[in-house]
């Protein structure tokens, strides 16, 4: 008994020391991505920002690929999180629809280098494959948010699921141009987010309406 108290406060503390040098590695990866992209996100790179060696590195992750998927799946969550967040706090289902765009949009434009990597540059396969995990789960939110607007009677009836893949279509091509980090100059933040919205509205069958100044206080009142 005495034998095994002892070895379960070893046990432990290696498990947290274990877990803390696996999220300073997961932090690390993403600010490496956040400043110059996959093409600058070398092992020794990251290893480095983190403060340990590259083989501490693949103790913890059998591939860079992995880390990778690891850093995708921890801001995948953070987004659906705030966008979500930003939903409650509408009053209709319009309003959580175009908070949730609206949120998605910004988030993305005032950390383009990040998103870039994180939705659009070429990746290894399984970096992609969970890209597709978190454009579903992101679909399927957008789609039950439209079937309890529908059953609201906010939107005209239609098929939930095909209408919420073609939004999140729809919204990451726009953002193609702004977050490409060799694009040309692109249109204002309030801009594309209004152009966004009135795109979604109109899609849905929703009636327009002016939101290019609402946008643009928002925006001003975030900073």
């Amino acid at each position: 008994m005495t034998s095994a108290r002892r070895t379960r406060p070893k046990n432990t503390r290696r498990r947290r020391a274990a877990d803390g040098t696996r999220n300073r590695l997961i932090r690390a990866a993403r600010e490496v991505l956040e400043r110059g992209g996959y093409g600058t996100a070398s092992v020794i790179a990251i290893a480095e920002r983190a403060g340990v060696s590259a083989g501490a590195l693949y103790r913890h992750f059998p591939s860079k690929a992995e880390l990778f998927v690891e850093v995708l799946r921890t801001a995948g969550e953070g987004e659906l999180t705030e966008m979500n967040a930003a939903a409650t706090r509408a009053e209709t289902f319009v309003g959580r629809l175009e908070a949730v765009v609206a949120t998605y949009a910004r988030r993305a434009l005032r950390n383009r280098r990040l998103a870039w990597a994180l939705v659009h540059e070429p990746v290894d396969p399984l970096v992609e494959a969970e890209r597709l995990v978190y454009r579903r789960n992101y679909c399927r939110g957008m789609a039950a948010l439209l079937r309890q607007g529908i059953a609201a009677g906010e939107f005209p009836n239609q098929n939930a699921d095909l209408t919420a893949a073609a939004l999140v279509g729809a919204i990451s091509e726009t953002l193609v141009g702004p977050l490409s980090p060799i694009g040309a100059e692109t249109a204002s933040e309030a801009e594309i987010v209004a152009s966004l919205l009135r795109f979604c509205r109109r899609s849905l069958g929703v009636r327009d309406v002016p939101t290019l100044q609402k946008i643009r206080a928002r925006g001003a009142r975030a900073r």
